[in-house]
């Protein structure tokens, strides 16, 4: 009698390469960084090094920001994280901002083991007053190493005293991915500007005493809810409303006029 063949597969047979004991993804091979070309009336990006290569574990994030030091003209930045991103963009938002670099200076320290390294600052903020600022910034996963601590006292030894005024060390972690993203879309909002709007918003939150959720505003102001909507965002923004901004920001968000 003739053996039938089967019509199924053993289950050893449906196992691919890097199934069976994948333990952490699978390392793709290096990519060369993503270099844009010329973009009408849109300043390029300036940084001394290009993060935009590949990475298994961030966000390579191109924004793109107006500062007074460029007249308000489009240019290009480039954050190796998406925190870096946002910590970006919460500076960029600040009216107390004059320019901002990323990628802005190289050094080359010697890390914990003795060997030699290049490091990036991630960011360079210039504020109104002159004040210059470098902005590091980590998860806290690796900020709790000694070997970390050892390395940033490093980076600043081998930074030039003319790069900056001060350093600052920023932990990722404080900006969870809702901060991230309420963030993301009160930047998006923030250029897109709407005065009589703000204005309005603003003066009913002052007087309306039942003020407890966002869409408590909505039927007190003359403008439809979405302009109101986005006026809340750019509010909150300017830190002239407080909301909680690690829960998602919506009509059901709690606010209120900032001290």
């Amino acid at each position: 009698m003739t053996r039938k063949k089967r019509n199924y597969s053993d289950h050893i047979e449906m196992v691919k390469d890097n199934d069976t004991w994948l333990y952490a993804p699978k390392t793709l091979p290096k990519m060369d960084e993503i270099e844009l070309g010329e973009i009408h009336d849109v300043l390029p990006f300036d940084g001394v090094r290009n993060p935009s290569s590949r990475s298994n574990s961030s966000h390579k994030v191109f924004i793109p920001y107006r500062t007074e030091a460029n007249n308000n003209m489009p240019k290009v930045g480039i954050a190796e994280s998406a925190a870096e991103a946002v910590v970006s963009m919460q500076y960029l938002m600040s009216q107390d901002v004059y320019d901002l670099h990323f990628q802005p200076v190289e050094v080359t320290y010697t890390d914990s083991e003795g060997k030699p390294r290049d490091y990036t600052h991630d960011l360079l903020v210039t504020f109104r007053s002159g004040h210059r600022r470098l902005v590091f910034v980590r998860h806290e996963g690796s900020l709790q190493k000694p070997h970390t601590t050892r390395d940033i006292q490093e980076v600043i030894a081998a930074t030039p005293e003319d790069a900056a005024d001060d350093l600052i060390v920023v932990n990722a972690n404080d900006y969870t991915r809702q901060r991230r993203e309420n963030l993301s879309r009160m930047y998006l909002l923030f250029f897109d500007e709407d005065e009589e709007a703000d204005t309005l918003v603003l003066e009913t939150a002052r007087r309306l005493r039942t003020l407890y959720y966002m869409q408590d505003l909505f039927p007190h102001v003359p403008i439809s809810q979405d302009r109101a909507f986005q006026a809340c965002y750019r509010l909150v923004a300017r830190g002239l409303l407080h909301a909680n901004l690690d829960h998602v920001l919506w009509e059901y968000s709690q606010i209120g006029v900032a001290a």
